[in-house]
């Protein structure tokens, strides 16, 4: 047997394959690519920088950048993740992807990953903006751990958007996305602090699995509430697990 013929029947290729060809696929679809790079870039600069600040008060900058970071992770799971399954599995896809010689965790691997990658990007650029544009000084361990959080950040929301994706069809999904997507970021207070928004937002912001994922953001360039960073962790946790097997029992009962 020859070298290619190695590489070919690797195990690790068909994944290797399949997320390389996700992210390709999505990465020629302007309709995702551009309102997941753009919106938090865009949002981050007109409220993290021009009203946030000048670049010798950076605090608000800062806490934004944490914020508009799981904003914009959370757009890239939901949609990335939620609109493609409910399309998919509308049109037949799935079905097919299971009748082929491939493993068959394969096609939820390659989206997890495209998901985090464009996590990455989005990362990226808001850091970009915030070091050049707002001022914003924070340490090397604080930038790979804000970088760490928004990248992982992304599975519970992949979760979300897998189970979302069984749930309806694909013409409806980005609407549904969409009402779901948007007020769970602001009653989390990911586009303004909770302290400028009514009180009773507050009290309910806990209940958004985006809200701990902010505060475990807010935790690393020191804007959290105070509250136990596990406690954050734990909550993601149930919620990514809970929504998974949600999701599961969907499709082994569409099967």
């Amino acid at each position: 047997m020859t070298m290619i013929d190695l590489q070919v029947h690797h195990p690790w290729r068909s994944y290797v394959l399949e997320a390389k060809y996700e992210f390709l696929r999505l990465w020629r679809t302007p309709s995702f690519v551009l309102p997941s790079l753009l919106f938090p870039a865009v949002f981050y600069t007109m409220f993290g920088v021009l009203l946030g600040g000048s670049r010798g008060s950076s605090g608000m900058a800062s806490y934004m950048l944490a914020t508009y970071g799981v904003f914009g992770i959370m757009g890239a799971a939901l949609f990335g993740f939620g609109v493609s399954i409910a399309i998919e599995r509308e049109r037949g896809f799935l079905k097919f992807k299971r009748a082929l010689p491939m493993p068959p965790g394969a096609l939820l691997i390659a989206k997890m990953v495209m998901a985090m990658l464009f996590a990455a990007l989005i990362s990226l650029i808001l850091a970009l903006i915030a070091i050049m544009l707002a001022g914003v000084e924070l340490s090397l361990l604080q930038w790979l751990l804000l970088f760490a959080v928004n990248v992982l950040g992304v599975l519970p929301f992949c979760a979300l958007g897998l189970w979302i994706g069984t749930l309806i069809g694909g013409q409806a999904a980005p609407a549904v996305v969409n009402l779901l997507y948007l007020p769970m970021a602001f009653l989390s207070g990911l586009w303004m602090p909770l302290s400028i928004l009514p009180s009773f937002i507050g009290t309910l912001a806990p209940i958004w699995p985006s809200h701990h994922l902010a505060q475990i953001a807010l935790k690393v360039v020191g804007r959290d509430a105070g509250n136990s960073v596990w406690l954050h962790f734990g909550v993601l946790a149930v919620i990514t697990l809970a929504c998974f097997v949600l999701a599961r029992r969907r499709l082994a009962v569409a099967d």
